[in-house]
């Protein structure tokens, strides 16, 4: 029996696992509630296709970075306080957006936030883990689903202020104070003490083995699984809005639904994706996956219209819904590598995928059109189709 079994009452962790839960939740929403805003800030600092991508790309070279941090962190201060207490600092940081003066105060913002995020990130999935090993059944997937919710709120949230016109700093603060308040409002009811050995975990050490070569060519198709899945789901948190903005001419309330569209294809996705891989196995989903979100986004870029865009959007988000997990999955598993490797890689390959995606997406725009540059997610689609073979049929 761990000692948080011992420690912490049915009660303590009922109300534990509703704390976490919401600090999953609004770590969703405080990014989501920018990404439909990103019309105004690209036309009041005036920016490029390509300049706002490599601002954009700054945040996920912060997490690339910080990553390495993560563990160290948390060991000093513990999962509940740097999840809960992280996010009031992101909410100061997403706050600061409204007032950056041009793209390089802009990318040195989205830069810290990055870097915050991926501490608070690996701290609220150890804090998970602690909760789940208390309840003694799986509530991951759950939490990771109320992530997708709270993304879906923030762009709702995003998409409704644009609606209504609301200043960037009247928008951005109410949202820093209401998922502040929240945050530490669940600090309060997150399990006490140390973390015992989830930290370690969460950092990558484990057992000595020895490498093994076929392993290695496994772990590299795998990291360009969790790539894919990268390029399909910043490819509507960054250019949805601008999509349907600028080359379809809607509203700018109607712009930000792209991103409504992928992330709650993706939380039903989530939500629903572990009984459907237990019976058809993670081989055959992320094919069907990868071939829903490649005739989705290419019907809708074939066909452009607001209907068909978010159909197209919301066949990606389903489509790559199980994609990233099921990498991860796949390279924790993998026999012939050190313990943790495989997860670790599998991660910063993620990490670095949506890294590359928006000036990729960004520059191919520049160069041609925003339409033809979100043919990546075809292809993106049509890579996942060919490389699933690495997946295990059944677990």
């Amino acid at each position: 029996m761990s000692t948080a079994t011992r420690i912490a009452p049915p009660r303590e962790a009922r109300l534990a696992r509703m704390a976490v839960a919401l600090v999953f939740l609004t770590n969703g929403a405080l990014y989501a509630n920018v990404v439909p805003r990103f019309p105004q800030l690209k036309a009041e600092l005036g920016l490029t296709n390509a300049a706002l991508g490599s601002a954009i790309a700054a945040m996920p070279l912060g997490a690339l970075l910080a990553g390495l941090f993560a563990a160290t962190v948390i060991r000093r201060f513990r999962s509940a306080r740097v999840a809960s207490i992280g996010i009031v600092l992101l909410a100061a940081l997403v706050f600061l957006l409204a007032f950056a003066p041009n793209v390089w105060a802009l990318g040195a913002v989205f830069f810290v936030a990055g870097a915050l995020d991926a501490i608070i990130d690996v701290a609220q999935n150890a804090h998970g883990l602690r909760v789940q090993r208390v309840y003694g059944r799986s509530i991951l997937n759950s939490l990771h689903g109320l992530w997708s919710v709270g993304a879906v709120l923030g762009g709702l949230m995003g998409s409704a202020a644009a609606g209504l016109a609301l200043s960037l700093p009247l928008h951005l603060g109410i949202s820093a104070v209401v998922f502040s308040l929240v945050a530490i409002f669940a600090f309060r009811f997150m399990l006490p003490g140390p973390d015992g050995g989830v930290t370690e975990t969460a950092g990558g050490s484990g057992t000595k083995r020895a490498y093994s070569a076929h392993a290695v060519k496994i772990l590299a198709v795998l990291g360009v699984l969790a790539a894919c899945g990268a390029l399909v789901e910043d490819a509507g948190s960054s250019w949805g809005a601008l999509y349907l903005r600028n080359e379809l001419l809607t509203s700018a309330a109607v712009a930000g639904l792209a991103f409504v569209a992928l992330q709650v294809a993706m939380t039903f996705g989530r939500l629903t994706g572990d009984r459907v891989v237990d019976r058809f196995g993670q081989r055959a989903v992320v094919r069907a996956g990868g071939a829903l979100a490649a005739a989705g986004m290419g019907l809708a870029l074939a066909f452009p219209s607001v209907t068909t865009t978010l159909i197209g959007f919301a066949c990606a988000g389903l489509g790559t819904a199980t994609l990233v997990p099921a990498a991860m999955h796949s390279a924790d598993a993998l026999p012939g590598l050190p313990e943790g490797v495989g997860l670790t890689v599998s991660s910063w390959l993620l990490r670095a995928g949506f890294l590359l995606s928006a000036p990729l997406v960004g520059a191919v725009a520049d160069l041609s059109s925003l339409r033809v540059a979100l043919l990546t997610v075809v292809v993106a689609g049509v890579l996942t189709v060919v490389c699933a073979r690495v997946l295990p049929r059944r677990d």
